[in-house]
């Protein structure tokens, strides 16, 4: 029987991963080919609604108080493109109460301005979706934190691999006035979310029907409490 080649990546993928020892593992990258996609000083080539998002000390700030909660989410959209193969590196940190995200490969909804239905790097106060790729307004939750999922054809997430239990890893997730660092690689129909150094979770999406491979990037403030999330040096790289 032929092998997948969606199951082939995931098999090499995980071998990769779990095959180096700490003294093996290299360092970071060098940062080659990003461009900043958000200036820190205005929302020059991004879009939402002013009750909710504007610039401060430098950061994209979107905050909800008791006098602007939201009847959905909504998001700030930026206009520069609708990347297919990419990097995306940004920093956030978010009130405890928060609950945001970094959508991608998106398309605005029609029946409500600045709402967005597509991928998302899931962020929240509590950290209990934080890394995790869940679909807005779509299939919903794909993989949950510390899975590599495989999505066939018209079927539900089906687990590949462990990537981590879930607490250990929300351990690499940082609270309160520290700033984490998301860096998406969106490649083909392989999506990975990793977190302050350290993968959170990996989507392989098969299903042909309602997987996308371009689309919109935007951030949400979510339905709650009021919350703030800052966001700050978002900086892009196609492939």
């Amino acid at each position: 029987m032929k092998t997948p080649l969606s199951l082939v990546v995931a098999l090499l993928f995980a071998a990769a991963l779990f095959s180096q020892t700490p003294a093996q593992i290299p360092g970071p990258a060098p940062e080659t080919g990003f461009v900043a996609i958000f200036d820190g000083k205005t929302l020059n080539g991004w879009d939402g609604d002013p009750k909710y998002w504007r610039v401060e000390s430098g950061c994209m700030v979107g905050e909800i108080t008791p006098e602007t909660i939201v009847k959905r989410n909504t998001f700030i959209i930026w206009r520069g493109g609708a990347p297919k193969d990419f990097e995306l590196k940004v920093e956030y940190r978010i009130s405890d109460r928060g609950n945001s995200g970094v959508n991608y490969r998106s398309i605005e909804v029609t029946d409500a301005k600045w709402s967005l239905a597509g991928y998302q790097a899931d962020i929240d106060g509590p950290s209990k979706y934080t890394g995790q790729n869940y679909e807005e307004r779509g299939r919903t939750f794909l993989a949950l934190r510390g899975q590599m999922v495989g999505i066939a054809e018209g079927q539900k997430p089906a687990l590949i691999a462990a990537l981590g239990d879930s607490d250990a890893l929300k351990a690499f997730v940082k609270t309160g006035e520290e700033w984490n660092t998301y860096h998406l690689i969106i490649r083909g129909n392989v999506l990975t979310h990793i977190l302050n150094g350290h993968v959170m979770s990996v989507v392989i999406d098969d299903d042909t029907k309602n997987r996308r491979f371009d689309g919109l990037i935007g951030v949400q403030v979510h339905v709650g409490p009021p919350m703030k999330v800052e966001y700050r040096s978002f900086r892009l790289k196609t492939l």
